[in-house]
């Protein structure tokens, strides 16, 4: 049982109680963010940009999300995601690989591995070193860089919420979500 009552729409706040009527799913993840009315907008944009606007690889996002999940134990994260993840092409073996929290596996291009290692260093450290950050930016932009510690951020605040207020899984929804943030 979560911690914090989640916000239910038929007693919401009107501004909030359209956000949640318009979204594709009545996910607890949503329900939990709705208690915080002035930052429950801005959060859903903030993730829906970094879904679907984002430079950054929607398959080497994902790979950053599991990771993300992977180290701040965010269940809720990692069961989500997942499907997601695979509908952008990640295979079961990579899947496998996020789950024992192996980001040097063979079945990972050298893209991959050098941004999870910045994953890992910046959630770990606070900073990727300069090694590691010098081999992320050989293969992204200035601009996906920071779009990469912008999703490192956001979805680090999901994991930390999820896990604090102890959210129960909902079924993953998958691509309902990103096609939702389309809008």
């Amino acid at each position: 049982m979560a911690r914090l009552p989640y916000v239910d729409s038929a007693t919401a706040a009107a501004p909030v109680r359209e956000v949640l009527e318009r979204l594709p799913a009545q996910l607890n993840i949503f329900r939990m963010v709705a208690n915080a009315e002035t930052c429950f907008r801005p959060f859903l944009s903030l993730g829906s940009a970094i879904l679907v606007e984002q430079k950054l690889d929607a398959q080497l996002r994902e790979h950053v999300i599991l990771r993300i999940g992977y180290l701040w134990n965010g269940r809720y994260e990692f069961h989500q995601h997942v499907p997601i993840a695979k509908a952008f092409g990640a295979t079961d073996e990579q899947v496998r690989a996020h789950e024992a929290g192996l980001v040097d596996a063979p079945c990972f291009d050298t893209v991959t591995k050098a941004v999870l290692a910045f994953t890992t260093e910046v959630v770990e450290k606070g900073k990727a070193s300069d090694e590691t950050f010098r081999a992320a930016a050989a293969h992204l932009s200035p601009r996906e860089i920071v779009e990469l510690l912008l999703a490192i951020g956001f979805y680090s605040t999901v994991a930390m919420l999820t896990e604090t207020t102890e959210i129960e899984l909902d079924e993953p929804i998958g691509l309902k979500v990103v096609e939702a943030a389309k809008r």
